[in-house]
């Protein structure tokens, strides 16, 4: 088995263990990207087993593979009341604070986390770093227009800003938005600089989910480890 191989078992290890958090009537969140996948598949296999939920999806991709599987969704975009929602994520530092957003669904995913009681990311060991940005550089969803004005403006914070394409074609998230990658090299105040970022005109959402961590389920070549956020 090569090692990606071994990092998915690891994710779907992970996931396996995190929908055990679902319980019979909860509306989930759905999240997006390859470790939300193992978790969406878990629970179909337990919704055919007569686990009754609904969930909330965070991507047009994750509805589709829900409804394939027998997931009943909530069509309508009213106030939620969401019980859980399960993602993955590119980064997570100590305090349990992410990067999230190589998949580009951040605006969504985080849409989701903050209407959600509690929020389990699900990752393989790899993506736990001493700091956000080491390994991963920041996505920021922004609007198309004057975007290089947007990208000028965002590096006066420190880094570079990339603009994100697929296939040599700009990429647009579901809303149509383009996604600056912001190479930071380390983010020693996560808290800070979302709050600096989110200032700047143009800027729709960044990829710092910052205190929003209920649990965190890591999988490790040693086994399944389980981590709250530290005080909690």
């Amino acid at each position: 088995m090569n090692a990606a191989h071994d990092l998915d078992a690891l994710k779907r290890a992970a996931a396996r263990k995190a929908i055990e958090f679902v319980r019979d009537g909860m509306i989930v969140g759905l999240g997006t990207g390859s470790t939300a996948t193992h978790a969406v598949l878990g629970l179909a296999e337990r919704v055919k087993a007569g686990l009754k939920i609904r969930g909330v999806p965070t991507s047009r991709e994750t509805a589709e593979l829900a409804r394939r599987h027998g997931i009943d969704l909530i069509e309508t975009d009213d106030a939620w009341s969401i019980d859980v929602a399960i993602d993955g994520a590119d980064e997570v530092d100590p305090r349990l604070n992410l990067i999230k957003g190589g998949g580009g669904a951040l605006l969504k995913e985080k849409i989701v986390a903050a209407a959600a009681r509690r929020l389990i990311i699900v990752v393989d060991h790899t993506k736990r770093v001493p700091a956000l940005g080491t390994t991963f550089p920041l996505p920021i969803e922004v609007v198309p227009f004057g975007w290089g004005s947007t990208a000028r403006q965002l590096e006066t914070v420190g880094g570079r800003a990339v603009l994100r394409r697929r296939n040599g074609e700009i990429f647009r998230t579901e809303a149509g938005h383009y996604i600056l990658d912001l190479h930071l090299g380390r983010i020693d105040r996560p808290a800070e600089l979302e709050t600096q970022l989110n200032l700047i005109p143009g800027v729709v959402e960044t990829g710092l989910f910052v205190g929003r961590t209920s649990l965190l389920i890591v999988g490790t070549p040693n086994g399944i480890e389980v981590h709250h956020p530290p005080g909690a």
